[in-house]
């Protein structure tokens, strides 16, 4: 008997292990993954704190961001992606936008949109911008080179000549006109007159343009372009000279006392 009972006890372990052997390989044990979460079993974007544990025990994520690192959750797809993935559609390029800068270097840009933004961890939309350099060579930019001679209010001319005869020719007087500026640099040694003295960084001034200034295009040479930084040297100082950038100007005007003159 002792031998029998030994026989069949090694017989019932031998059953009890192939059993188990058997449930292992061919029954499906349970599930570990998204499903086993707490809410919320999914998660958007990148978080490495949506994490889960496979069926294996070794770690496994249930955020969008598992499609690019490949490593989802066993049961990923058919949790988080309550419908197929849908990747972003942008459209066509516009066009390209002026240069920032009217003379010299800037730059230029172009942008897109999206037509149908991604869902379900589909692909990431694409840049929606683009930039480039540029160099803006306007016809202005010839205009921006002058340098403007400037001289005080006092110096204006507005007398008829004595000694012009009747038979004569009469030079044909143009309309004045006067250009603002805003002041941007002066030089140190326009503190040396009282009239350049005016001339300080961030002031504004008044510039008028006489007939007697113009050039054959009716207008004084170096009076500024809008919005670019343009030059100005004081006739009568030596030295003295800065930028400005002009703000607007008006027709058929007069600039008030203690303003400037276009030479």
């Amino acid at each position: 008997m002792g031998a029998y009972g030994w026989s069949s006890a090694r017989l019932g372990f031998v059953v009890w292990g192939f059993l188990t052997f058997f449930c292992g390989e061919f029954v499906p044990q349970a599930e570990a993954g998204c499903r086993e979460r707490e809410s919320p079993n999914c998660c958007t974007g990148r978080n490495n704190e949506c994490f889960e544990y496979s069926r294996r025990k070794t770690v496994c994520y249930c955020d969008t961001y598992c499609h690019k690192t490949r490593d989802c959750c066993e049961d990923y797809q058919s949790v988080c992606q309550i419908s197929a993935a849908i990747d972003c559609v942008v459209g066509s390029w516009g066009p390209w936008s002026s240069c920032t800068s009217s003379c010299g270097i800037g730059s230029t840009e172009r942008s897109r949109q999206v037509s149908v933004p991604p869902r379900n961890g589909g692909t990431p939309c694409p840049d929606l911008k683009q930039r480039r350099g540029c160099f803006g060579n306007n016809a202005i930019c010839s205009t921006a080179k002058e340098v403007a001679k400037i001289l005080p209010n006092s110096f204006k001319r507005n007398f008829k000549d004595p000694w012009r005869r009747p038979h004569m020719l009469m030079k044909e007087e143009k309309a004045s006109y006067c250009v603002h500026l805003q002041v941007k640099q002066a030089s140190a040694a326009c503190r040396l007159k009282l009239w350049t003295a005016r001339l300080m960084r961030e002031t504004a001034v008044c510039v008028e343009c006489q007939s007697d200034a113009m050039a054959k295009s009716d207008r004084c040479g170096g009076d500024g372009v809008r919005g670019t930084r343009t030059f100005w040297s004081a006739a009568s100082v030596p030295g003295c000279h800065g930028s400005w950038i002009r703000q607007f100007s008006s027709e058929r005007c007069q600039c008030s006392d203690n303003s400037f003159l276009f030479v």
